[in-house]
């Protein structure tokens, strides 16, 4: 399980019992990931899926009122050659695959700016809350590029293929009002109350029993990549899973004693 120790480029917080807050600290930089933020998010998601320990949700957020995440920072890649680019990228596809797989549910406060892979660290999250001030944009195509930390199969699997074509070939940046709409993100709140909503889900979230949140989460995503029949084999697997936890039975006796259950992840 990740340790609170001192990042160079990340701040993790722990703001109540098995929650975990991860802030992009970069303000100067809005928050735009280099070669050294990449390292450390690949080593925190890896240490999650080795052990998640006793968290049982993640909110990602950045530091800063101007910018969630603008991307990669191009600063530091104007001078790579092209091997240099790839060996970089590497490091981002990691932590991003990382990110994808952490078995415990992960939520984006997009706080500000959420550009290039800034927006693809929102579409990597489980589900996402935004201020209304928050920008959206996949701008790669102007940069003779493409989104290549799961831009292109997470953005359409959120708001379609249609959508998500327009938005990656225009590079036309859009506001939280259309990323509701549009079913990239779940909930739009005013900037100063963010934290506050966000938090709120995750304490909910963390209150459920972790194996069956878990499993939850394993059959859920196998819905978007899945046949139907597959799927339901996936879901049935994930909820016999479940039948012979603890928490299975402390849930019902719990509800039958008409008292708040306490779960332990057993």
């Amino acid at each position: 399980m990740p340790t609170i120790r001192d990042y160079e480029t990340l701040d993790i917080a722990r703001p109540g019992p098995n929650l975990l807050v991860l802030t992009l600290n970069r303000p100067q930089a809005a928050n735009a990931f280099n070669t050294r933020m990449g390292e450390e998010l690949r080593g925190f998601w890896n240490a999650l899926l080795a052990d998640a320990g006793k968290v049982r949700c993640i909110v990602v957020t950045g530091a800063g009122e101007r910018a969630f995440c603008a991307g990669a920072d191009l600063k530091e890649r104007r001078e790579m050659s092209d091997d240099s680019w790839r060996r970089q990228h590497v490091i981002f596809e990691e932590a991003f695959y990382a990110m994808m797989d952490c078995p415990v549910p992960v939520i984006a406060a997009v706080n500000g700016a959420a550009f290039g892979g800034g927006f693809e660290i929102v579409l990597a999250a489980d589900f996402a809350y935004a201020a209304d001030n928050a920008r959206f944009a996949l701008t790669e195509t102007t940069l003779g590029i493409i989104p290549g930390v799961g831009g292109t199969q997470n953005l359409p699997r959120a708001c379609g293929v249609r959508r998500a074509k327009e938005i990656i070939m225009t590079g036309t940046p859009f506001g939280a009002d259309e990323a509701l709409q549009w079913g990239i993100v779940n909930r739009v709140v005013p900037p100063d109350g963010l934290m506050e909503e966000t938090l709120a889900v995750a304490r909910r979230i963390a209150g459920n029993a972790p194996v069956a949140v878990g499993a939850a989460k394993q059959a859920l995503n196998a819905a978007a990549g899945s046949d139907l029949k597959t799927g339901l084999a996936i879901e049935i697997e994930c909820y016999n899973r479940t039948v012979t936890t603890d928490d299975r039975r402390e849930g019902m006796l719990a509800f039958n004693e008409k008292r708040p259950p306490v779960f332990r992840g057993h």
